[in-house]
């Protein structure tokens, strides 16, 4: 079984890269070694933030590299019209390999996607294809409110199709809760079947959130199936 974790989401901004770096420190706290990369990152300026994904998330598990993104893009758009404005290409092999060479020395890799699994890393080849190719495990985060469960249950149906293995799914918590909030989990539970839903309160504080999602990896340390 292989030991990289694809956490991929519903959609853009639903805590994706919060739940990466909790989930991050949750499997430290453990005592596994772990790294957490962003390969692909758009909407990048510069040398580099530090509130970029890829350095928060080195920052998480205080790894000495990558400290950034594989491949930093500039335009907050898909990578592969952001590909297209800085008339520059991805070798997918090449990052395949790439990422392999990093998982081979620590315990667990987490691996932060693009957007949602079908988010095209170029016009041949989108993050199903990424996580297929590394045998990886798939983690999906969604935000818990209104709209959730039709997205997520989508999500889940491309991981059905695509032959992934589901690790399990989270639901992060937003900062301003609705009438849904709190009601997400159980709806996808009895509707899909999946067992493995945890929800995970809205907090700003590392240690708290790695808390919240020890349960998540007790699911990966577990390594079955959701």
């Amino acid at each position: 079984m292989s030991n990289i974790v694809l956490v991929s989401g519903t959609d853009t901004g639903i805590g994706k890269t919060w739940a990466t770096c909790a989930l991050a420190r949750a499997l430290g706290a453990r005592g596994r070694r772990v790294l957490a990369v962003k390969p692909v990152e758009t909407g990048c300026e510069g040398v580099g933030d530090e509130q970029e994904d890829g350095a928060l998330l080195a920052a998480a598990t205080g790894q000495a590299a990558p400290r950034r993104a594989l491949y930093r893009l500039r335009a907050p758009l898909a990578p592969a019209p952001a590909l297209d404005l800085e008339e520059r290409t991805i070798d997918f092999d090449e990052m395949v390999l790439e990422i392999e060479r990093l998982a081979a020395d620590v315990d667990v890799l987490l691996l932060e996607g693009t957007g949602g699994l079908l988010v095209p890393l170029t016009w041949e080849w989108n993050v199903t294809d990424l996580a297929a190719a590394l045998g990886a495990r798939v983690l999906l985060v969604g935000a818990d409110r209104l709209g959730t469960i039709n997205h997520m249950l989508l999500t889940l149906s491309a991981v059905e199709l695509s032959g992934l293995q589901l690790a399990g799914v989270v639901l992060s918590g937003p900062e301003r809760p609705d009438a849904s909030t709190g009601r997400n989990a159980a709806a996808i539970t009895r509707l899909n079947g999946i067992s493995r839903v945890l929800t995970a309160p809205w907090t700003t504080d590392p240690a708290t959130a790695a808390a919240a999602l020890d349960g998540v990896a007790a699911w990966i340390d577990e390594g079955s199936p959701a």
